[in-house]
């Protein structure tokens, strides 16, 4: 197996680098900055021209949704046609999505539960009451980025794992966000670091929220959307060792336009002699409940 080889940036190369970062970061701040000032009618509507533009241009990413539409639900949207609908409609719905997450920021903890119902929260409580802290199980749908906004807001203490931006600088902005909303960040790298942020968290009885789509990378096999995919090993290797309740968890759009987040009941793990049998099985059926949920 030849080893990867690392890709050295030339001196112009990193300059455009981090050029590239300081102007998202001061467009990030000057939009957050000015979110509250801008009438709520204004901001739909240049959110929904940003999308429309970006659609057009970003054409690789376009014809990529549409791709995986077709593959996953090809059944039940047969025509390009409704295949494209879709994909840009889920488009309009991270551009909203977008917005709505650097809204947060200035919203006090009572707009927050105002603005998303929460449903399930008994599984929630039952989870919290074993002591030995939750793995939120959820997906790249709707608005998984306000999760942690909600339920902190609930007063639930809240982490999230999560791959940070190449540019220190940039992420800790990211960080201080989350921070403003009541979201502690675990960087996903270093990997022994991201453990023992995670083990920490957990034994301290909080939510931890796992976004488990990541069908990047892994050395579990499994059945995705009709597709066998790599899937990672974490969430499930952190449930059978710790003992941690396991709650799948969606922040997803309602036909009205407003924001639900949904608490399923516990999945259990799936154990058997061997602990690298329980980690497989264990993948497989968090899997086939992501699937469903994206479904």
């Amino acid at each position: 197996m030849r080893p990867r080889r690392r890709k050295n940036k030339t001196r112009l190369g990193r300059i455009l680098y981090g050029i590239r970062y300081r102007i998202g970061e001061y467009t990030l701040r000057g939009f957050v900055t000015i979110l509250p000032r801008i009438p709520d009618r204004v901001l739909l509507w240049c959110t929904a021209f940003l999308a429309r533009v970006s659609f057009g241009v970003l054409w690789q990413y376009r014809t990529r949704m549409v791709q995986n539409v077709g593959m996953a639900l090809g059944d039940q949207l047969p025509t390009l046609g409704q295949q494209k609908d879709l994909a840009w409609r889920a488009w309009q719905n991270f551009a909203r999505g977008i917005l709505e997450t650097s809204s947060m920021v200035h919203f006090a903890k009572e707009e927050i539960i105002e603005t998303m119902r929460l449903d399930g929260e008994e599984h929630l409580q039952r989870a919290l009451a074993k002591g030995k802290g939750v793995l939120a199980l959820s997906a790249h749908l709707g608005n998984f980025a306000l999760i942690g906004a909600r339920l902190a807001a609930g007063g639930y203490p809240f982490s999230v794992v999560v791959k940070q931006p190449g540019d220190a600088r940039f992420a800790r902005l990211i960080d201080d966000y989350r921070t403003q909303v009541g979201v502690h960040t675990i960087s996903a790298k270093p990997r022994r670091e991201a453990v023992r942020g995670i083990l920490k968290a957990l034994r301290e009885n909080r939510i931890v929220l796992v976004i488990a789509d990541e069908f990047k990378s892994g050395d579990v096999m499994v059945d995705f959307m009709g597709q066998k995919s790599p899937a990672p090993r974490g969430p499930a290797t952190l449930a059978l060792r710790t003992g941690a309740v396991t709650l799948p968890m969606f922040a997803t759009r309602r036909p009205d336009g407003s924001l639900a987040l949904s608490i399923g009941p516990a999945i259990e793990p799936i154990i058997h002699e061997q602990l690298e049998e329980s980690v497989t099985a264990t993948t497989a059926l968090y899997t086939r409940h992501l699937e469903e949920a994206i479904r």
